[in-house]
């Protein structure tokens, strides 16, 4: 999925010496995943990555989910989220999660004081509006709407919001993120038939070594916890690095959508996948093209999966009732589809508009409790017609 890069200064071979211009040595750092075995790069600092000279305890990152309920399909209104001014991390507010993964959304105005680093797996931010820059240890990333930002298990970063409104959907993980595995040949290499290729994903734009001294926390979440630890050196020590674990930027307008004569299943929309979820972008396409096709999907059973719908701009076709930053949820166990009047509506319509991200899972999802607060209770009879 992604390929070898090298950014900054780093020596000839890996494990030598690396020496500064006074001679010192910068201490090299093997970041990768399962073990040895996965996708790996090794960073080269100026302090030991290690360092730390205090540790807090900030408290439990647990959710907490609603009692079991009724099965019924699920509406929030994320746009009714707790509008305080607040960062990229600290301002989360969680919708839905499992054991896989959890689904939010921020509105991150302010400016990070602070570093962060997930421990627990891969995070994945959407940008609906905004634009800002993340600084990393691999290098800076400028973002814009319509960006995924896949961010690996492990990377220090620090979110920097412009100034103006800003919107990003949080997929946080305990796996890997990637592209799809029908899109790539045994290298990892895209496909002819894949509805994007490695010209469309962007790496870190420029390394920034800083070698201040002070006071620098790094805010680490793991095992479901959140930690502070507190550095004398700047984390973003870094001065090259090379190897194929880092973070990356495709964005949802670069995704070619693949049609047909009759609709297209969901799975031609799959953009990532992790353990037990994928990823998919609802992208503005034309219609299926035979002589009696019905554009409007048709009515699906969810046997094995829960879908979960984010909505971005344009008039989703199939549904009525939701607006932009809606997020809808259908589980498993009962079908779904589209609203009365909308398959009739569909048809002899040549293109659809719609912007809108999609994720499924394939173990059953939990409602926070606190997102209830934004609920649409009368969704779930939305597709009882009215006489």
């Amino acid at each position: 999925m992604t390929w070898y890069q090298q950014m900054g200064k780093i020596p000839p071979k890996r494990h030598i010496m690396f020496r500064k211009e006074d001679d010192s040595l910068f201490r090299e750092q093997v970041m990768g995943t399962k073990g040895f075995s996965g996708i790996q790069s090794i960073l080269y600092h100026h302090n030991p990555p290690t360092q730390f000279y205090k540790t807090d305890l900030i408290g439990n990152r647990h959710v907490v989910y609603e009692e079991q309920g009724a099965l019924r399909p699920r509406h929030f209104y994320t746009d009714n989220v707790n509008n305080e001014p607040s960062d990229a991390v600290m301002g989360r507010e969680y919708v839905l999660g499992n054991e896989d993964l959890l689904i939010g959304v921020v509105n991150p105005i302010e400016n990070m004081d602070y570093f962060y680093r997930n421990g627990d797996g891969d995070e994945l931010l959407f940008v609906h509006h905004g634009t800002g820059e993340i600084k990393t240890t691999f290098g800076t990333l400028q973002y814009k709407p319509g960006d995924y930002i896949v961010i690996p298990v492990g990377t220090i970063y620090r979110v920097a919001p412009d100034k103006g409104e800003s919107k990003l959907l949080v997929v946080e993980t305990n796996s890997w993120i990637t592209t799809p595995k029908r899109y790539r040949n045994e290298f990892g290499q895209l496909l002819e038939h894949s509805p994007f290729c490695e010209r469309d994903i962007k790496g870190p734009e420029k390394l920034e070594t800083y070698t201040e001294k002070g006071e620098f926390e790094v805010r680490t979440k793991s095992r479901g916890y959140l930690h502070s630890h507190y550095f004398a050196n700047h984390p973003l020590d870094v001065v090259g690095w090379d190897g194929y674990l880092y973070p990356w930027i495709f964005n949802i307008s670069d995704f070619e959508p693949i049609t047909g004569r009759i609709h297209q299943p969901p799975p031609v929309h799959q953009t990532f996948e992790g353990h037990n979820f994928v990823i998919c972008s609802f992208v503005p396409r034309l219609y299926d093209y035979h002589p009696e096709a019905i554009p409007a999907p048709y009515f699906h059973s969810n046997v094995d999966s829960d879908e979960v719908l984010y909505y971005v701009e344009g008039n989703f076709m199939s549904r009525k009732g939701v607006k932009q930053e809606s997020i809808t949820l259908h589980p498993s166990g009962i079908p779904h589809g589209p609203h009365p009047g909308k398959v009739e509506a569909s048809i002899g319509k040549k293109e659809t508009l719609e912007l809108a991200v999609m994720i499924d899972t394939f173990r059953p999802l939990k409602v926070v409790k606190k997102a209830q607060q934004m609920e649409d209770v009368n969704y779930q009879y939305s597709w009882v017609e009215k006489k």
